[in-house]
C-alpha cells in the first residue's frame, strides 16, 4: 500500500493548464460582451460560446454569471492597477499612479459602468475595496510612520479607499463623454493635501467652544 508516492505529481499540471485556459477565456469573453452590450445581462450561453467552452465549465469554475463577472472585474483591476508598474510605489498620491488608475477606468468605462449599475455592483465595490485597502494602508503607514495605532491605520485606509471609490464610480457612471483622465487626476490630487493633513487635527476643541456652536 505504500508504493504509490509518484502518482500525485504527474497528472495535475496538465489539468491546471486546462482550467487556467478556460478560466482566462471566460473572463475575456465576459469583459468583451459586457463592454459591447453595455449591460451585465448577457446570457450565460453566449459567454460560454464566445469562450469556446461549455456552460457546465462556467458553472463549475464560477458558480453563476455574477460570480464570473465579479472575478472578471477583479482580474482586470488586479492586472492593470495593482500589478502594473505605476503601482509599485504604495504612494497613491503619486501623479503617475493616479493617472494610470484614471486611464484604466476611462479605457474600460463601458465594462465598469455596466458593472456598477448591474446586479453585482455591491459585490464588485466590496471586492475592489478589499483589493485596494492594503495599498492605502501602506500609504497611511508611510505618511504617518508609527504615530497611529493599527486600528486607526485600518480605519483610515478603508475611509480613503471608500471615499476615492465613490468619486471614481460617479465619474465612470455619470461623467461627460469622453472621460478626461488628466483632468480627473488633477481633481483627485487636489484632495490629497487636505486628506493628508486631516489626522493631525486630533485634539478636540475646548468644551466651551463645543457648547456654543
Amino acid at each position: 500500500m505504500k508504493q504509490e508516492p509518484s502518482e500525485p505529481t504527474t497528472p495535475q499540471p496538465p489539468m491546471d493548464r486546462r482550467v487556467r485556459r478556460s478560466r482566462s477565456a471566460l473572463i475575456r469573453a465576459a469583459i468583451a460582451l459586457v463592454t459591447e452590450r453595455g449591460t451585465t445581462a448577457v446570457p450565460v450561453s453566449e459567454i460560454a460560446e464566445a469562450a469556446d467552452v461549455s456552460r457546465q465549465v462556467l458553472y463549475q469554475q464560477f458558480g453563476d454569471r455574477d460570480g464570473l463577472l465579479l472575478q472578471a472585474g477583479l482580474d482586470l483591476a488586479r492586472r492593470e492597477l495593482i500589478e502594473s508598474p505605476p503601482y509599485d510605489s504604495a504612494d497613491m498620491t503619486d501623479h503617475a499612479g493616479v493617472l494610470a488608475m484614471a486611464r484604466h477606468f476611462a479605457e474600460h468605462r463601458g465594462f465598469y459602468r455596466a458593472m456598477l449599475t448591474g446586479s453585482c455592483a455591491f459585490d464588485l465595490n466590496k471586492a475592489l475595496t478589499e483589493l485596494l485597502v492594503p495599498v492605502n494602508r501602506e500609504f497611511v503607514r508611510q505618511r504617518y510612520g508609527g504615530h497611529l495605532d493599527p486600528e486607526l491605520v485600518d480605519d483610515l485606509a478603508t475611509f480613503l479607499t471608500g471615499g476615492a471609490s465613490a468619486v471614481v464610480n460617479t465619474w465612470v457612471v455619470e461623467g461627460e463623454e469622453p472621460l478626461d483622465p488628466e483632468k480627473f487626476t488633477d481633481r483627485l490630487l487636489r484632495m490629497a493635501p487636505v486628506v493628508a493633513a486631516a489626522p493631525g487635527r486630533s485634539t478636540p476643541p475646548p468644551p466651551h467652544q463645543e457648547r456654543h456652536r
